[in-house]
């Protein structure tokens, strides 16, 4: 009984022993799938069903961080760059501007040169009162030929005339294919005697030429230079009254003073086209005009018997001048120049050799004394001259 008892303890003491066993056992694996839980609702989605076999995990590789790129050694040679560099901006719409004062100075010494050329027409290098003749002459300064005469239409009355073709230039202007036309009628009172007035009236024609001018300006790239062609007309109307003195056979002087209307037709015209003209210009058809007076005189000597000389000279003054002149320049926009009043001297003389009877070889000059834009300039030239 005893030992059946004992039996029975062991027996309990042994399920006890389990039971606790057991309870521990269980108690451990219940804290350590705690975290796991725990990790398997953290994936959620992103982790996959439990696979019997480990899969094995990739971690992502990490991206390199871009490294930067080495400066470049600078090369002593320049390399060429693939876009052409944009080109500098020229100044000198100022200067381009004041260049078409430049072409108002030559056209009003073209009006002026004209005239000096005409007046040799007229007989300004012979005496008042002479008898008919008629002279053939060519002259250089200015390349000029023609014929011009007098014929005593009365007494009292004479016709003067003459028919020039002339090229000139002067102060960056040329004028060629110019023909020149002038008449005028003199009144001289013979009857009053040795001393006496007389009086002139007239007009010297060009009606159509070829002009070229040139029009010059700086600008911060360079000089410009531009000559353009286009065609001009002069015409020319005075008046004069003198007076006249026979002082002997051989001698003859006279003092006289004249007034001139001058006007000058000029087409219009642009800039030539030029390598570099970042200026240009361009000008309207205009008429120049001027008026004058001369006061001057002559004296006639003849020495011997077969030489001739004249000597003749005035002062001039111009007034009431206008530049025809309207010009669009660019970055200037319209341009018109004025045209002040000008003084200068002119003067002129003949040699002339009798070579037989009524047969005269003239050698003459004329020309201008003064300040631009009329200047200093000279025209001279050889006549051959028939007394009638």
């Amino acid at each position: 009984m005893r030992a059946l008892t004992m039996t029975k303890y062991r027996f309990r003491r042994l399920i006890l022993i389990g039971v606790l066993t057991a309870s521990a056992a269980f108690a451990l694996v219940a804290s350590g799938a705690r975290p796991a839980a725990a990790q398997a609702s953290e994936c959620g989605s992103e982790c996959s069903e439990p696979t019997p076999y480990p899969s094995p995990t990739y971690s992502p590789s990490p991206t390199p961080s871009p490294s930067p790129a080495p400066s470049p050694s600078p090369s002593p040679y320049l390399s060429p760059s693939p876009y052409p560099s944009p080109s500098p901006t020229p100044i000198g719409a100022a200067s381009s501007g004041n260049s078409i004062g430049g072409l108002a100075n030559q056209r009003f010494n073209q009006m002026i040169t004209n005239r000096v050329l005409g007046t040799v027409l007229l007989g300004v290098n012979e005496q008042i009162n002479c008898g008919d003749c008629i002279s053939a002459f060519g002259s250089a300064g200015s390349f000029s030929a023609g014929i011009h005469g007098r014929k005593a239409l009365t007494n009292n009355l004479s016709l003067l005339a003459g028919i020039a073709y002339t090229h000139y230039d002067e102060g960056g202007y040329k004028i060629t294919s110019a023909p020149i036309g002038a008449f005028a009628l003199r009144y001289d009172f013979t009857d009053w005697g040795s001393s006496r007035p007389f009086f002139d009236v007239g007009t010297i024609l060009t009606p159509w030429e070829k002009a070229r001018y040139t029009r010059s300006y700086d600008t911060s790239l360079g000089p410009v230079s531009v000559t353009s062609s286009t065609n001009a007309s002069n015409y020319a109307v005075y008046g004069r009254a003198g007076w006249i003195n026979r002082l002997s056979p051989r001698d003859e002087v006279a003092a006289s003073i004249e007034v001139w209307q001058l006007w000058q037709r000029v087409s219009g015209y642009s800039d030539s086209t030029v390598t570099f003209n970042p200026f240009d210009a361009s000008i309207a058809d205009g008429t120049d005009r001027t008026s004058l007076v001369k006061i001057g005189g002559q004296w006639t000597h003849l020495f011997g018997s077969n030489i001739e000389t004249n000597i003749n000279g005035g002062w001039v003054q111009s007034f009431a001048s206008h530049s025809g002149i309207v010009a669009t320049v660019t970055g200037n926009g319209v341009v018109v120049p004025t045209m002040g009043n000008q003084g200068w001297f002119e003067y002129g003389g003949r040699l002339g050799f009798r070579v037989q009877k009524g047969w005269i070889v003239d050698l003459f000059a004329n020309g201008t004394l003064g300040p631009q834009p009329v200047g200093n300039t000279i025209h001279g030239g050889v006549g051959l001259r028939i007394n009638y």
